[in-house]
């Protein structure tokens, strides 16, 4: 049995992990509240441009009327043979299981599709380090740096090499990466990294384009999705393919940790901004657009696609944010558990002390 003062020193110790985790946790509260104003302050852009897009359809032509297919790139749909999946994930830890459960997702996923080449790019330093231990790294450059930009090799360890465009380190490989930027996400991050995904959708060096990210609605309301971005399927409609809900345990350890870090478990309505960003362009009038119809759909429609990469990007940070503050307050109740549990052990080795003593005077005299 352990002695009183290494007792001491455990319970000191412990005390000194309960504050780190406790200021942890109010930091990420903190930084959840700036991450939810900003997914919500993006919101009334996506919705006017999801409008307007919605109204060019009725006056351009986005399908053949001869043939039905799309004139439009980023509307046609092929035969899924070439495969590009953007992993969403974190770029530090200490956040539950938040990361772990987005790689298992990528491994779902990438385990769904046998028989079909897929490039996988990282957002998030998790992600990357935990898919580059398991598949190599593209040889052919044209990765993305930590800056954000396309074709460059940078800091973070964009695919080195330079070999033929044509050639594949594997079925599956990291074809390019973006990470030590989350914390001070822009939207020229997420235009770069659509650029990159939609010049090479148009080219037909792939032929899907998917997403894994957390979606976050609240603390108590977010999921983990697989969405379809490439191609467009419905203007202003996820094509979610697979999502994973809270479980009712995992609701109610978030709920406690918002409560105690003063974050509401709702965030601030937008019900009028949302309702004005509705009607935006619905009017049952004819607009009268300075381009052609045409034109304008095929000059917005790629921004749609970096607004909702963006959008993605947003909801992610917030998550982590959440997911963090909700394991430092677990953390934080572990440890004050630990120091009471240490407590009434030394309070028992120091009493078990006391009584062998009073019991060898008390012998001592007896003996006498």
């Amino acid at each position: 049995m352990a002695n009183v003062l290494d007792i001491r020193r455990r319970i000191r110790s412990v005390r000194n992990t309960r504050q780190i985790t406790k200021a942890m946790k109010m930091v990420s509260a903190a930084k959840l509240r700036r991450a939810q104003e900003r997914a919500l302050a993006s919101r009334p852009y996506g919705q006017m441009l999801t409008n307007v897009l919605r109204s060019l359809v009725s006056r351009a032509d986005v399908y053949d009327p001869d043939t039905g297919e799309a004139l439009h790139p980023l509307l046609a749909r092929r035969e899924e043979n070439n495969l590009l999946l953007i992993v969403v994930s974190g770029d530090k830890g200490l956040a539950g299981a938040f990361n772990t459960n987005i790689n298992k997702a990528a491994l779902r996923f990438l385990e769904s599709k046998t028989g079909k080449n897929i490039d996988v790019i990282c957002v998030g330093r998790k992600g990357r380090d935990f898919l580059r231990r398991r598949f190599p790294v593209s040889p052919a450059p044209g990765g993305l740096s930590e800056a954000g930009s396309s074709g460059s090799e940078g800091a973070s360890g964009a695919a080195p090499g330079g070999s033929a465009p044509g050639q594949r380190a594997g079925r599956i490989q990291i074809a390019g990466e973006l990470t030590n930027v989350l914390n001070r996400i822009t939207i020229e991050h997420a235009n770069d990294l659509a650029e990159s995904v939609i010049d090479r959708y148009t080219r037909g060096e792939i032929d899907a384009v998917y997403l894994i990210y957390n979606e976050f609605k609240s603390v108590i309301a977010q999921r983990l999705v697989v969405s379809a971005v490439l191609p467009v399927a419905e203007i202003g409609a996820a094509d979610v393919r697979e999502a994973h809900e809270l479980t009712t345990e995992e609701r109610e350890r978030a709920a406690e940790a918002a409560r105690t870090a003063g974050v509401s478990l709702q965030p601030p309505s937008t019900a009028a901004i949302d309702r004005a960003a509705a009607l935006f362009a619905t009017r049952p009038v004819d607009y009268i657009y300075e381009q052609p119809a045409r034109e304008l759909f095929n000059a917005l429609l790629p921004k749609y696609v970096a607004g909702d990469i963006f959008r993605s990007l947003l909801e992610s940070v917030a998550a982590e944010h959440a997911a963090r503050m909700t394991a430092m307050d677990s953390a934080t109740n572990n440890a004050t558990k630990m120091i009471d549990s240490l407590t009434l052990a030394m309070n028992r080795v120091r009493q078990a002390k006391i009584t062998k003593e009073i019991i060898e005077i008390v012998s001592g005299a007896a003996a006498q």
